[in-house]
């Protein structure tokens, strides 16, 4: 019997299937359940609903029960998910979500340049060129912070240490390239982004490409002077195979065979036909050099040496023989660029204005402030390439202080004049280097010697017009080629009022300067050490992978070394490093 306003009609138990069933049928009446007798007739019915005689409960009951479990196990899945993704991030995550995005990374070492070197040359160029009193250079505009550079033995760092702190994010030992203060090789950012991220990667440097800063990136040896070794691992002579691409910069001499008159390798090994052999394809020229395609990658991997020993001074440099640094890194910019171009790699760049550090321990002014104009112009071709290219970030660093240079000297007892001149460097025509190596052997006539130096080397070379009889005197005389630099040194930073405290490194802070992808990171005072950590998170690498791969790797040189001098002797005074004079 049917009964009104029960949206269902039920059965009894002993129906044909032993269930009670439901129907969506709804009766005219609105009378309630309660009110219509059904269950005050003899036979009554046992109503309940479906779920309540099957499952024993109640249909909201079960619903909410449902409900529960339903937000109980989203709850479960969101914690293991949680602590899942955690643990990932934590272990693997980061680095794989930064290996996954394209990134450029070019860090510009300025070897030896400091904050005074850079107050120097922003004056020169405003005064000698007029400009307004407010102008900036292309690194005042990009200024971030500084960098703290001791090393792990001392106070005062050399280069090998200064570039393994970036290298390798370590402090080690001064004369340390790419090895732990236990002489054990460190993993370097340039090898993990070869190896952990497929970049492309580069050298350019204005010194020989074996020297300290380029060889802690690409090297692992006790003591910075051991260059043939270095020379060997920079072609691919250890267990990682070629890391480095692209190497542009002097140092041929520790390729090629000695002994030989343009060799310095201490063993007869031809490194340049050993890097043919492996693919690399070697250049020595400006005419190569030029006929290089910009925007091919099809050179790679490429080894550029332009020079016997180091590149020539900017201020000695014949554009005719020898590519700029600016050239050199506009050049490595589109080669590395075509090489990433259709890939999710991008490249490594490390870029080091070289000479800037030498002209600092000569006490060479003139020299000085040119390599650093040379440096600016290389760094406003990389902020072109940055702005072109936002994916990359533009780090540029020096490894220390050089000279203990001053923008001030005090010429007698009496209170100084407050005054520097700039205008006195700039008739300046070539560095004490070359002044150097054209006085010293030259003649055994005195007369003659005394009439070069009065006649050419002071007024022509010089632009010094009111020399001495003494200081004409003594340069001419002087035979001492460490004596001589210092005589001529002299002349040009007393006129300049320019001071110099040593023909070493000092211990002050140095700039940092960073423009382009997650620069601001880089803002404040910081460890040298923190350089290498930026460049492992900005690209996900894991160096001690990398330095476990390495450990086994030969680290001292088979043959002698060629021992470096204080203020640079072997690298100023080396047959190698004067070619005409053979």
């Amino acid at each position: 019997m049917a009964q009104a306003g029960v949206p269902y009609a039920a059965v009894p138990r002993g129906s044909s299937d032993g269930r009670v069933h439901f129907s969506d049928e709804v009766h005219e009446s609105d009378a309630d359940v309660e009110d219509n007798g059904l269950f005050e007739h003899r036979e009554t019915m046992e109503v309940a609903d479906n779920d309540t005689l099957y499952y024993g409960m109640s249909l909201g009951t079960r619903r909410r029960m449902r409900k529960g479990r339903v937000f109980w196990a989203t709850v479960v899945c969101l914690v293991v998910v949680s602590v899942v993704g955690i643990f990932w991030l934590y272990f693997d995550g980061i680095n794989w979500m930064q290996r996954s995005k394209k990134r450029n990374v070019i860090l510009m070492v300025s070897d030896g340049f400091g904050p005074a070197s850079e107050t120097m040359a922003r004056n020169f160029v405003q005064q000698v060129h007029g400009l307004p009193v407010g102008y900036q250079s292309p690194l005042d505009e990009i200024l971030v912070g500084s960098s703290r550079t001791r090393s792990s033995d001392s106070l005062v760092t050399d280069s090998a240490a200064g570039a393994t702190a970036f290298s390798c994010r370590m402090k080690s030992y001064n004369g340390a390239i790419g090895v732990d203060p236990e002489r054990m090789p460190c993993g370097t950012v340039l090898e993990a982004a070869k190896l952990q991220r497929n970049m492309a990667t580069g050298l350019v440097v204005t010194s020989r490409i074996t020297h300290a800063t380029p060889g802690a990136f690409s090297a692992h040896v006790t003591h910075r002077d051991m260059e043939d070794l270095i020379a060997e691992y920079q072609i691919g002579n250890y267990s990682l195979g070629p890391m480095v691409d692209l190497m542009f910069g002097g140092g041929r001499c520790h390729f090629e065979a000695g002994p030989h008159v343009n060799s310095c390798r201490t063993d007869a090994r031809d490194l340049l036909s050993e890097a043919r052999a492996s693919g690399f394809r070697t250049l020595d020229s400006r005419s190569d050099f030029d006929a290089l395609d910009a925007n091919s990658a099809q050179s790679l991997p490429l080894l550029g040496t332009f020079a016997a020993s180091h590149m020539d001074y900017e201020i000695d440099r014949d554009p005719k023989q020898q590519p700029s640094l600016a050239e050199m890194t506009n050049k490595a910019l589109g080669i590395l660029s075509a090489a990433t171009k259709n890939t999710n790699s991008g490249f490594f760049l490390m870029v080091e204005g070289s000479r800037i550090d030498m002209a600092a321990h000569t006490n060479d002014p003139a020299a000085h402030v040119r390599e650093i104009v040379a440096y600016w112009d290389a760094i406003s071709a990389v902020r072109a390439y940055v702005d072109a290219h936002p994916d990359t970030v533009l780090i540029s660093v020096s490894d220390h202080e050089t000279g203990g240079f001053s923008v001030a000297k005090q010429l007698g007892p009496e209170y100084p004049e407050y005054l520097w001149n700039p205008f006195a460097l700039e008739p300046v025509k070539h560095s004490i280097e070359y002044v150097s190596s054209k006085l010293l052997g030259q003649t055994t006539d005195s007369a003659k010697q005394y009439e070069f130096v009065r006649d050419t080397v002071f007024p022509k070379w010089m632009g010094i017009k009111d020399a001495s009889h003494k200081e004409i005197l003594a340069v001419a005389q002087e035979a001492d080629s460490v004596q001589l630099r210092q005589l001529l040194s002299t002349a040009i930073s007393d006129r300049a009022q320019l001071g110099w405290a040593t023909h070493g490194h000092s211990a002050v802070d140095v700039n940092l300067y960073a423009y382009g992808k997650d620069a601001h990171l880089l803002r404040g005072s910081h460890e040298n050490t923190d350089i290498g950590d930026f460049i492992v998170q900005a690209l996900g690498l894991n160096l001690e992978q990398i330095t476990s791969l390495i450990k086994n790797d030969k680290v001292v040189q088979d043959t002698p070394a060629i021992k470096q001098a204080w203020m640079g002797r072997r690298d100023l005074d080396a047959p190698e490093h004067h070619p005409h004079m053979h």
